[in-house]
């Protein structure tokens, strides 16, 4: 797992977490920017790797 200022890149092993993982990410940066919810995208940035930040709208 990496952070940058407004964005978290993770590495999800287990498909079993992906949703709560993706969704506790997307929480962490919306509290951590205090932007809404409606602001962070999530991408699919590798194999199995997911980088969570705000859009740049």
């Amino acid at each position: 797992m990496s952070f940058d200022s407004h964005s978290v890149t993770l590495k999800i092993w287990d498909p079993a977490t992906l949703d709560h993982t993706l969704d506790a990410a997307v929480t962490h940066v919306s509290t951590k920017s205090s932007a809404p919810r409606e602001r962070v995208k999530v991408t699919r940035s590798g194999p199995d790797t997911f980088t969570v930040g705000l859009s740049e709208d």
